[in-house]
């Protein structure tokens, strides 16, 4: 998620609805042209706690890309590559490109205000590119291992590694975690989920994971189940630091705070 992302305006008289919600998660997360009929707190309410169902999509579309280059005959090595650049593709590198800032950011050393201007600028530092290569490597060395097991396994795993991502936006963007900045999507979607509604939010995707993972016996779906509660679990660890340091949160904390999420999901996944 960037900062300069269309930001949500006052909220109106009216509550909004789950279809507000979804039209903002859908429309906030990803280049798919969907038309977003509210840019307000409520709707960002709904948005993030419906993120999710935005990273089922875009981890779906991703997963039948890369078993369409296995059919083909394709190595899992050149399927991963493919399956990790497709929500590169349909997020417009938004969370990746978060990644990058933060990862400046922290790195700068500077205090809160030096570290969210390094962040504000257009280019990638060396902190940013290392971190990237990292993860991606990382994320494509996951989803090869899947596919070196079976179609079946990359492709549920990196679906469900694409919703775990997701649903680390809802806590992040719970009430008491303020935002860095005045402005921004970071200011908009801080502080609108009920922790409550948080904490059932990465319960549901929990139990959603496990059964995904019961095609691969009972072990798979403590496996899945694991992945869905040390990735949210990492992502709440670099949000807490971001807070600590900058301040709060800001749209380049939420798409590292995502990235971290999924990647960490994944390499879970492949100690099945």
């Amino acid at each position: 998620m960037s900062p300069d992302s269309p930001a949500p305006g006052s909220a109106p008289a009216t509550g909004a609805t789950l279809a507000d919600g979804v039209r903002f998660a859908f429309g906030t997360l990803t280049v798919l042209p969907v038309q977003v009929r509210r840019w307000d707190r409520p709707a960002a309410r709904y948005g993030m706690v419906c993120a999710p169902l935005a990273g089922l999509v875009v981890g779906g579309a991703a997963a039948a890309v890369g078993g369409a280059l296995l059919v083909l005959g394709a190595s899992p090595l050149l399927a991963a590559v493919a399956t990790v650049a497709v929500p590169a593709v349909l997020t417009r590198g938004l969370h990746l490109d978060g990644l990058a800032d933060v990862a400046d950011g922290l790195g700068s050393g500077r205090p809160a205000e030096g570290a969210l201007a390094v962040m504000k600028r257009s280019d990638i530092g060396p902190f940013g590119v290392l971190t990237l290569v990292l993860v991606l490597l990382g994320q494509v060395a996951a989803v090869a291992g899947l596919y070196a097991h079976s179609w079946a396994a990359g492709a549920t795993g990196f679906a469900v590694g694409a919703v775990v991502a997701r649903t680390a936006l809802a806590p992040a963007c719970r009430d008491g975690v303020p935002a860095a900045r005045p402005e921004g999507l970071g200011a908009a979607v801080a502080g609108t989920v009920p922790r409550g509604t948080a904490g059932a939010a990465v319960g549901t995707v929990v139990v959603l994971a496990a059964c995904a993972g019961l095609s691969q016996g009972a072990g798979g779906a403590a496996l899945y189940a694991a992945g869905a509660v040390l990735g949210p679990a990492a992502g709440e660890a670099l949000l807490r630091h971001c807070v600590r340091r900058f301040g709060g949160v800001t749209g380049d904390v939420l798409g590292a705070v995502t990235e971290t999420a999924g990647t960490v999901a994944l390499v879970v996944l492949t100690l099945l």
